[in-house]
């Protein structure tokens, strides 16, 4: 699966620099064309010709040294790479990227380029726990970047523990595995987009009406979409979730701002996931200081909100849209019914007091409905697999009308 790959290596300070001279010669082996990228430090550890010699390619070290007049090297390497490791990757260079520092050839190409990066980290254990280190990899996972993490075992230091440098041949199998499921992806070339979590309808500075929708079943379906190959926007309410890597998002508050947000990637979306709970009243008014507490009752006076999924079924074209309904009774009715009201494709509905499916549980429990009148049930699993099965079951329900969206 690697044969004519472009894989860029990059190697940073570190006595596991000999384990990257092995894993150049495994990718290379395995059909890779491979290049490397050398710091300064890494040099001290292992020579450039080494590299040459084992990639059959040149080694870049100096970010000014233009090996091709006609091109800008690391601009012209960043475009290049089908795939970057950074492998062994130093808490210096980790604290660099997190930090979107570029002051060598290794941080001017991770921060030009749009391939997939993954990080291979090699230090002490010490180092490799401390709180500095993991707040920069915890930054690094949210920006999208994929970890090889480290084994444990005997370092160079003297130390018994994590961060050694994961054996070549393991991170070989890793790349093998990558571009063996890049090739069988069924939303390649298409734009998903997908709505999560809830919204907030302010009704003065300090308060504001919401619902406990935890965003969870949304995330879950934006990084399945990412994993089975679709270029992925997910338009987010205010939650505390990571961003699955690779997912562009786009966070929103209000109703108001979840509908703008969708109506502005709907034209050219193959589909349209509509997980979010979004507010069906807002306040009438919304006051500009904080309402006093007064004697006896009060009255807030409510309007509807834009209905988003109804105006995406009035404006559907080619999209295949898919909405979510959170339901306490009747279920499935209530399901059919949004189902045709509202020009769907597919509906998933559940049972929100349900304990395996209400909001903020890592599991659910649905029923897929589609305009085809098919009915199929899911038990409970965790959410991050249920995505997957809902995405495998309406991508096979499909069939070829998939390619004409």
């Amino acid at each position: 699966m690697m044969n004519n790959k472009n894989i860029l290596l990059c190697v940073t300070g570190g006595i596991a620099v000999y384990k990257a001279v092995a894993l150049v010669s495994k990718l290379s082996q395995a059909g890779a064309n491979v290049k490397v990228v050398m710091t300064d430090s890494a040099r001290e550890f292992v020579q450039p010709l080494t590299f040459q010699v084992m990639s059959r390619n040149d080694v870049y070290t100096d970010t000014f040294d233009e090996k091709d007049s006609r091109v800008i090297a690391h601009i012209d390497l960043a475009d290049w790479a089908d795939l970057i490791i950074v492998a062994p990757a130093t808490a210096n260079v980790i604290g660099k990227l997190a930090n979107g520092i570029a002051d060598d050839m290794v941080t001017t190409i991770l921060l030009a380029t749009e391939a997939d990066v993954w990080i291979a980290p090699a230090m002490n254990v010490h180092m490799y726990s401390h709180p500095a280190v993991v707040r920069n990899i915890e930054r690094l996972h949210l920006d999208g970047y994929h970890f090889i993490e480290p084994s444990e075992g005997f370092l160079a230091c003297g130390y018994v523990g994590k961060g050694r440098l994961e054996e070549p041949e393991r991170i070989t199998e890793l790349v093998s595995q990558h571009f063996n499921e890049r090739q069988n992806l069924p939303l390649k070339g298409k734009k998903v987009v997908i709505t999560a979590g809830p919204t907030r309808e302010r009704i003065d500075p300090v308060r504001y009406l919401t619902n406990f929708s935890s965003g969870k079943m949304g995330y879950s379906m934006a990084a399945a979409a990412q994993k089975l190959g679709a270029e992925t926007v997910l338009v987010s309410g205010p939650v505390e979730l990571p961003v699955p890597a690779g997912v562009k998002v786009i966070r929103v508050e209000s109703a108001a701002d979840m509908y703008e947000a969708v109506l502005g990637e709907y034209q050219d979306a193959s589909m349209v996931v509509k997980s979010a709970a979004v507010a069906d009243y807002r306040p009438k008014a919304i006051h500009d200081q904080k309402m006093k507490k007064q004697e006896g009752d009060d009255v807030l006076e409510l309007e509807r909100t834009t209905d988003i999924l109804k105006s995406l079924g009035d404006r559907k074209e080619h999209q295949l849209l898919v909405g979510f309904a959170a339901e306490t009774n009747d279920v499935i009715a209530y399901g059919q019914k949004k189902l045709d009201s509202k020009n769907l494709d597919y509906i998933i509905v559940n049972d929100v007091t349900d304990p395996e499916g209400g909001f903020g549980s890592d599991t659910n429990v649905v029923t897929l409905l589609s305009r085809q009148g098919e009915v199929i049930p899911f038990t409970a699993m965790p959410k991050e697999q249920l995505a997957l099965q809902l995405f495998e079951t309406i991508i096979q329900q499909e069939g070829g009308n998939l390619n004409d969206r």
